[in-house]
């Protein structure tokens, strides 16, 4: 397992790090099962954010005691420095430490900058001054703004989405945050749990000397997958450029990443699962995808009434409704035997 130094911060750690969202989901005792044994196989960093509930709550349980082991990095969706600082404090209070290792503007629809009038990089500059932050980094989900907040020159590290369906101008991101030594941290290495051969992701990734992906767990057989290649880091075979290859032919395109930023619908669709109910019923076991709860939600589409709400907050600009009814369109000749699942 290569060493990845997060460009100008000096943060050195094993190319395979904790992305902590998924463990909002498993309960305390599990979760922190789950933290002890990832920092005992080798994890050294954690990524989470005051968003994803009580995560942040089980690193603080996991890790009192061993802070001096890890590097922390965390998130504020804050858009006025009133609530950034709010944010700040609550996020040290729950990781049970001092400082955070890297503190990020999460998913921005703009570049703060210094004067810019918000005044949120100056509560940035303030927080490191204090000691409270040692390092300023950003998370974004739109290219364009990536492409920004780079050339900036004013984020030590940016988190963006990529993985082996990465494009062309995804690619030239991750060298343009090189040529700036500015760390660059690949959320969404298996795009929203569509891409299921962690081998294949973790050799995409292991050919990157700048990039860190941060692997989304939240089951113990799930981190003795990631662990397992802190041993033996997978290669770039022809059999897993085969599985890249197939993969970027049938998913390349719009498709939703499930990331939730949508949500609510108006009139109750659960659009981080139904916009891509398709990819999910092939690529997952499928029973419980055609069950009658899912049955019943995919239905839900038929209600839509095209208020475009979920479209304005897409961070990748789909064209939602039009996703919805074509993964509804597709579901109902599955259930009709029209259509295989395999």
């Amino acid at each position: 397992m290569k060493t990845i130094t997060l460009g100008s911060t000096g943060i050195a750690t094993p190319q395979n790090a904790f992305g902590a969202l998924p463990i909002q989901r498993a309960d305390m005792d599990t979760a922190v099962t789950i933290l002890h044994r990832a920092l005992e196989g080798g994890f050294t960093f954690y990524d989470t954010a005051r968003a994803y509930s009580d995560s942040e709550e089980k690193l603080g349980r996991a890790f009192e005691g061993k802070r001096e082991q890890i590097f922390l990095a965390t998130k504020t969706m804050a858009t006025t420095p009133e609530k950034f600082w709010e944010d700040l404090h609550a996020s040290l209070a729950a990781l049970r430490t001092d400082h955070i290792d890297i503190y990020q503007f999460h998913c921005v629809n703009q570049c703060y900058r210094p004067g810019d009038g918000t005044g949120m990089y100056e509560a940035m500059l303030e927080a490191k001054k204090k000691g409270l932050i040692r390092h300023i980094g950003v998370t974004a989900h739109k290219i364009g703004i990536a492409e920004e907040l780079v050339d900036s020159g004013l984020y030590e590290t940016l988190q963006f989405p990529f993985s082996y369906l990465a494009s062309d101008r995804d690619i030239a991101l991750v060298e343009r945050c090189r040529e700036k030594n500015m760390g660059f941290i690949a959320m969404k290495g298996l795009s929203g749990g569509l891409l299921n051969n962690s081998k294949a992701c973790m050799a995409f990734m292991a050919q990157y000397d700048n990039v860190l992906p941060i692997w989304g767990i939240q089951r113990e057989a799930e981190l003795e997958e990631w662990l397992a290649y802190f041993e033996e880091t997978p290669a770039l075979t022809e059999e897993l450029q085969s599985v890249i290859n197939r993969d970027r032919g049938e998913l390349l395109g719009e498709f939703c990443r499930g990331c939730g930023y949508c949500a609510p619908c108006t009139v109750g669709i659960v659009i981080n699962q139904c916009a891509r109910m398709s990819q999910m019923v092939r690529r997952a076991p499928s029973d419980n995808w055609l069950s009658p709860h899912w049955q019943a939600e995919m239905a839900k589409i038929d209600q839509c009434v095209d208020c475009g709400a979920c479209m304005t907050r897409c961070p990748y600009e789909l064209n939602i409704p039009q996703l919805l009814r074509k993964n509804w369109a597709d579901y109902q000749d599955i259930l009709a035997g029209k259509t295989s699942v395999n």
